[in-house]
């Protein structure tokens, strides 16, 4: 049986990698234990290594190094992503990527806490749902073993 496979925000991966969040790290715990899997491209992954350098996680770069061997550990890479014309705009276009990714290898979920993204629920709907961290952990729990 295939893992189900998520897109995951920048935040939330911050909440999962760096600040050990206790209510996303079931879902940390489902992506190290192999139970989900998780998507990335080289401009989601280039965003988590320029949010990893803002000052104010005062992380040094062997920290964050560190962080990005980690989520990359976690992660599979799509190569190309096939942009759907038909998909819904983010407000925020920092996180248009996130939604396209998803939908171009087609995710069971993106996960996510920014009101841009989550206000397109209704509107990915049809081909991903679009879940807060809290809500992918009990979409997890509701899967068969």
């Amino acid at each position: 049986m295939n893992k189900p496979l998520l897109v995951i925000d920048t935040n939330v991966v911050l909440d999962l990698l760096h600040f050990d969040d206790a209510s996303a790290r079931p879902l940390r715990l489902a992506l190290e234990d192999g139970r989900v899997r998780c998507m990335v491209t080289d401009a989601t992954l280039e965003e988590w290594r320029r949010v990893l350098a803002y000052p104010e996680f005062a992380l040094d770069p062997t920290q964050q190094a560190a962080l990005v061997a980690r989520y990359q550990a976690l992660a599979e890479t799509a190569r190309t992503v096939e942009v759907d014309a038909g998909l819904p705009r983010c407000s925020d276009t920092d996180d248009q990527k996130f939604i396209e990714l998803a939908a171009a290898v087609r995710a069971q979920g993106l996960v996510s806490k920014d009101r841009a993204v989550l206000k397109l629920r209704r509107r990915c709907a049809p081909t991903f749902r679009v879940m807060t961290p809290a809500e992918a952990v009990r979409w997890l729990d509701e899967m068969p073993a």
